[in-house]
């Protein structure tokens, strides 16, 4: 009879602060956040997202963590134990970070052979939409100049992090790559600070102006929100199993939280004024295009862009690594929780769909491109499918069994248990049972919308 593992966990309070909020921390809070920012009014869209943190974002993150810890398992069988009459939920949640964590791993491998050209000091040649669509399409020829042996090698880096376990594998990673992040990325923001007219652009990001104030303001803040912070990825309910029983889970939600949007602040720091300043006869480009087009085009115009391109796409590597580890992680956890599975054949399974999902998405520009959903390729349908439908559903049913079924003292009581006082779990009640439904709902409603084509944020 095979032996099981010993079920891993964090060695202290720092590991885990830094490995949730290194999960949250991704390529969504590099490219997403600057771009809303930028379309949305720039200082009040800031305000709007900071009220939302501090009341949808928190009271998420804390219901995830304590679902996690007082069941001690995985998104799918902690789902299943907080009510069994609904198993589709415990299937989506555990399908999500399993679909998301292949196409992240085909942007990571972008993100990676822009940093390894830039470091070569062939940076200037990346500038402009021209190269990113021949890379990603497979026209460029070459061996390192398509996408296929950059997925690779990234997928690797993920899984090898994962294989070697929570405390010896993904805390000890994190505890490299979330200092490291912070200071790239503050170094970078100092540097802009220093470039020459660059006041407007920062008057623009940071003073709110409420004559922009809309109903897409808003409801590009609360998709960013959701985005941002993971939620229902099965993330942090897995991280939340992990944690320790002493710890507090109120003050680690402010933290997690404080830490992502302190991240999102300083990428639009980085990114809105220089954007302001070199490219204002230029629409800055959503999704992809911001890390892949727009960002090399600046770095050509500004002094030193070489430099500053180099440091700032390490930084983006190191931002997607911190978040497909923990995707990966969230899948491997549930494996070893339902089925029992040792670490390894966890990872060797999980393995497999990565590269056979990646491929997909990796391909999907190129040899691929004539197979499409409603209009979208792999990775676009992908990143749609679960972005925009099933994570949406899978809080919204979360928030629904807290609220209704098991009640909000299931969690108030867990988060208690270690003995500090839950300072605002009249106002978690009221959030979880009345506010975070509609948000939920409208996320969905908007998402989906937005891509069939019907309506954009």
């Amino acid at each position: 009879m095979e032996t099981v593992e010993k079920r891993g966990g964090f060695s202290g309070k720092l590991g885990f602060l830094l490995a949730t909020a290194g999960a949250a921390v991704g390529l969504g809070n590099l490219w997403r956040f600057p771009y809303l920012a930028e379309q949305y009014g720039g200082g009040i869209f800031l305000l709007v997202y900071l009220i939302l943190v501090v009341t949808f974002g928190v009271a998420m993150l804390i219901t995830e963590l304590a679902i996690g810890r007082r069941t001690g398992k995985s998104c799918f069988d902690a789902l299943m134990e907080l009510c069994d009459r609904y198993p589709i939920i415990g299937w989506i949640a555990m399908l999500v970070p399993m679909i998301i964590v292949p196409y992240y791993c085909v942007i990571g491998g972008w993100v990676t052979k822009y940093f390894a050209d830039y470091a070569v000091g062939a940076g200037s040649d990346l500038a402009g939409s021209g190269f990113f669509d021949g890379f990603i399409s497979m026209d460029l020829g070459g061996l390192f100049d398509n996408p296929l042996p950059w997925f690779l090698i990234y997928a690797f880096l993920t899984i090898i992090v994962v294989v070697f376990g929570v405390e010896k594998g993904i805390e000890r990673m994190s505890k490299i790559l979330m200092p490291a992040l912070f200071v790239l990325l503050i170094a970078i923001c100092v540097y802009m600070m220093t470039i020459d007219g660059i006041s407007e652009g920062l008057k623009y990001y940071l003073v709110p102006d409420f004559d922009k104030l809309s109903f897409s303001t808003v409801a590009g803040a609360v998709s960013q929100l959701f985005y941002s912070l993971s939620i229902a990825m099965g993330i942090t309910i897995a991280y939340g199993s992990y944690m320790r029983k002493q710890d507090n889970i109120e003050k680690s939600a402010y933290t997690v939280a404080l830490t992502d949007t302190t991240v999102a602040f300083l990428s639009g720091l980085m990114i809105v004024p220089a954007f302001v300043l070199f490219s204002s006869s230029t629409e800055m480009s959503s999704g992809f295009g911001l890390l892949f087009t727009t960002m090399p085009e600046v770095f050509n115009t500004m002094p030193g862009g070489e430099y500053v391109g180099i440091a700032f796409f390490l930084l983006a590597m190191f931002a997607a690594l911190t978040s497909s580890i923990a995707l990966m992680e969230a899948v491997v956890a549930v494996l070893r929780d339902h089925w029992h599975m040792t670490r390894i054949r966890a990872c060797l399974i999980v393995s497999a769909g990565i590269i056979v999902l990646g491929l997909l998405s990796c391909l999907g520009f190129g040899p691929l491109e004539m197979v499409s959903f409603f209009g979208m390729s792999f990775l676009e349908f992908f990143d749609f499918i679960t972005n925009s439908v099933m994570m949406p559903i899978v809080a919204l049913a979360t928030c629904l069994m807290v609220g209704y079924i098991v009640k909000t003292r299931y969690v108030i009581e867990e988060v208690e248990s270690s003995g500090c006082e839950f300072r605002i779990k009249n106002f978690y009640s009221v959030m979880v049972k009345y506010v975070c439904p509609v948000i939920l709902v409208v996320i969905l409603v908007v998402g989906i919308l937005g891509g069939l084509g019907v309506y954009t944020i």
